[in-house]
């Protein structure tokens, strides 16, 4: 992996989730309490306002941050997991009562929605694209993980303060969070990511192994949403997008979902029939989506009349 980390980590953070996964009921609460009260997460009695334990509070902020769901008001750089904070757009869109796209998670989009926030800018779970778009192949534990991430930021001098502990940590975390194991474990239980089956149990034990076979839970508008977002943010003045950069490409939808080739592009095909505004076309050998509008106004489209038809 060659590319310049500097241009998807404007501020990095490793194990500031204080070792919970994200729980089914964490999002909207921490996007409610937010919408109440700015500075709920700072208050003495945010533990008795939540109704969760001191260092849940801390870990609801940290994934309503990754999931793009609040952030800081202060305009300061780099941003800080701490402070007042505010709503995003994105944030009132899926979570507001009654007008919301679904506000208590229900469906099984809003899942793979809420994984693809993870990898878009601004990037919090700084973990998360370096363990999705790294080089680890085949069953690896938390340690082989750990290690393959911590070889791959040595190389990059602003992240020499973090310890290879912290980023144990979130190895653990990224395990804990998409594979469901045998064993009675609540965080497990109560994490919804576990249901997309990113990763399959390897064949030892504390082993896993990213699943890269066909996600048939993952809609296509989900995904063909996530291209359009992709466009948005790598190339927003362009009206093309090729399939190379959508299967291969850094925090691209084929590397977040862990799609294949093949499988990436019948979803094109499938979901173009539906759209006028956009094609599938070969170019010089080369197959690319074109499409007339600004990408980000096609990914919002898509995500209205997903959830239109699915109310």
């Amino acid at each position: 992996m060659t590319t310049d980390l500097s241009e998807w980590f404007e501020s990095i953070y490793f194990a500031r989730h204080e070792t919970f996964c994200p729980r089914y009921s964490w999002l909207k609460k921490g996007f409610d309490g937010v919408l109440s009260d700015p500075g709920i997460f700072d208050r003495p009695d945010a533990i008795e306002l939540l109704g969760v334990g001191k260092n849940m509070v801390r870990s609801i902020r940290f994934w309503c941050m990754a999931f793009n769901i609040i952030r800081p008001i202060s305009d300061k750089k780099p941003l800080r997991v701490a402070g007042p904070m505010e709503v995003t757009s994105f944030g009132k869109k899926l979570f507001t009562d009654k007008t919301g796209w679904d506000p208590f998670a229900e469906d099984i989009g809003t899942l793979w929605l809420l994984h693809w926030q993870l990898f878009t800018p601004p990037v919090i779970a700084t973990f998360w694209p370096l363990a999705m778009n790294g080089n680890v192949r085949g069953n690896f534990s938390a340690k082989d993980l750990a290690l393959a991430v911590d070889g791959r930021i040595r190389q990059d001098d602003r992240f020499n303060r973090f310890s290879s502990s912290s980023v144990e940590k979130d190895a653990s975390c990224f395990l804990r969070m998409y594979s469901f194991s045998n064993r009675a474990n609540s965080d497990e239980i109560e994490c919804p990511f576990t249901s997309l089956d990113i990763l399959l149990a390897g064949d030892k034990k504390n082993k896993a192994t990213f699943n890269v076979e066909e996600k048939s839970s993952l809609p296509n508008s989900i995904f063909m949403a996530s291209c359009f977002r992709y466009a948005a943010i790598t190339q927003p003045k362009l009206r093309t997008l090729s399939l190379h950069k959508i299967v291969y490409d850094f925090n691209s939808p084929g590397v977040v979902f862990k799609l294949s080739e093949s499988d990436v592009g019948r979803r094109i095909e499938e979901s173009v029939r539906e759209l006028p505004e956009v094609s599938f076309v070969e170019s010089f050998g080369n197959r690319q989506l074109q499409f007339e509008h600004d990408p980000e106004s096609i990914c919002l489209k898509l995500l209205d009349d997903y959830y239109a038809s699915h109310t």
